[in-house]
């Protein structure tokens, strides 16, 4: 059994909702999916091919600008965008069955932030469904908010996480563990990790940051013998008790900047960052700061997959890499092609990879070697990671060649 811990499965049916909430295998409500560790239950008839003409069930424009990873619960699909003319920010909720677009609420309206690395939006973060409400973050101005949303889309509270200064963009997304929600917002003027109270918003706790960006989502894993909420960047890999806030432990062993949300085989939590130092390394899971193995692969904005004692990456610049998780062996390397900034997905013995240019590779997760099964195109542009519910992918892409456009595919045999 993976060891990463959703923070859906923890407690209860589901959550730790007063009245229990029970997902359904094939729900994707939060960033990296229902197990927080971008694999997906199998369904038979999921396509490993498609193009503008083949195996699309539906295709729907989406407003704006974004690279929010959709999230998807029963018949309802979410996601975050914004609209750089009007400047405001935004959450989307649309049908899972035609892609149609049954609410939209403005979140925030004025002056958007300044100084976005040419591949950031305003609109990064992804839509959090715990079975209530929706969570989602945002920077506006210099402020970065949390807000709480129920699900027709009213917004219940919204609450500051802390000032921010843009450096790249922003792309921490909520997590949600028990009756707490966790937002974290990492810049160079000094930023914080808060937990809280997800029916109210009201502050439970608080943990100042390094000053320095950063870009990482929390993630709960149970890893040497206790359940922790790790996170890497600002030269750190922290472990905090996400209910409290309390520190449990925090070593150096990570770069500077990260973006990649991190995985646990267990015993080791598997980090990557990209700036000032391409840096991937295996750190012991107890406090003790022990690293594994290191290496200087640059696994800067995509996130790893792990599955049996083995890490399948793409890598940002275009290759895709096999490691022995307890080693550090590399199994295997071969080049994709383009540059990546989506996470890919495992799905069964599947892995689905897109690139910036919008190709998706799909390739077997096997240790012994390589083995693409298809290469597929659509549109000219992907930030947004592909999504994986029963037999189907959902892929969010823009197409560049007269006005830039945004469009929301579900990907399904016909």
């Amino acid at each position: 059994m993976n060891k990463l811990v959703c923070a859906f499965l923890l407690t209860g049916a589901a959550t730790g909702l007063g009245t229990e909430f029970k997902f359904a295998p094939t729900d994707w409500p939060n960033w990296r999916g229902l197990t927080s560790d971008g694999q997906a239950k199998f369904v038979e008839g999921l396509p490993t091919e498609w193009s503008e003409t083949k195996n699309i069930v539906w295709k729907t424009p989406i407003p704006g600008r974004g690279h929010s990873t959709p999230t998807l619960v029963g018949d309802r699909i979410y996601l975050a965008t914004a609209d750089e003319d009007e400047m405001f920010q935004s959450v989307l909720c649309l049908g899972k069955a035609d892609g149609k677009r049954i609410w939209e609420t403005k979140v925030h309206e004025g002056q958007f932030a300044v100084g976005l690395n040419k591949h950031a939006s305003h609109a990064g973060t992804v839509v959090v469904h715990d079975g209530e409400r929706l969570y989602v973050n945002f920077v506006i101005g210099n402020q970065a908010y949390a807000s709480a949303l129920g699900l027709e889309g009213k917004v219940l509270w919204q609450k500051p996480i802390g000032k921010y200064k843009v450096h790249q963009g922003y792309g921490s997304s909520p997590m949600v563990f028990k009756d707490i929600v966790v937002v974290k917002a990492d810049t160079k003027i000094g930023g914080a990790i808060v937990g809280l109270d997800k029916k109210t918003g009201r502050e439970i706790w608080r943990q100042e940051r390094p000053k320095l960006p950063n870009y990482t989502t929390p993630v709960i894993v149970e890893a040497a013998g206790q359940l922790q909420m790790v996170f890497c960047g600002c030269e750190l890999v922290t472990s905090l008790d996400p209910l409290t806030g309390k520190k449990l432990w925090e070593v150096p062993g990570s770069t500077e900047e990260c973006v990649s949300t991190l995985v646990t085989d267990g015993t080791h939590i598997f980090v990557s960052g990209g700036w000032p130092k391409n840096h991937t390394a295996a750190i012991v899971a107890d406090g003790s700061g022990r690293v594994a193995w290191k290496n200087t692969a640059r696994v800067y904005v995509p996130s790893m997959l792990i599955r049996d004692g083995f890490l399948y990456v793409t890598m940002d610049a275009g290759f895709a890499i096999c490691w022995n998780a307890k080693t550090g062996k590399q199994q295997w390397k071969e080049r994709l092609g383009g540059a990546f900034y989506a996470s890919p997905v495992m799905v069964g013995n599947r892995i689905y990879g897109t690139n910036l240019a919008g190709k998706t590779f799909v390739f077997e997760t096997s240790p012994d070697e390589f083995k693409l099964i298809a290469t597929n195109q659509l549109g000219d542009e992907v930030y947004a990671s592909p999504i994986v519910s029963g037999d189907r992918l959902y892929l969010r892409v823009a197409f560049k060649d007269k006005e830039r456009e945004e469009v929301l595919y579900a990907i399904g045999k016909k």
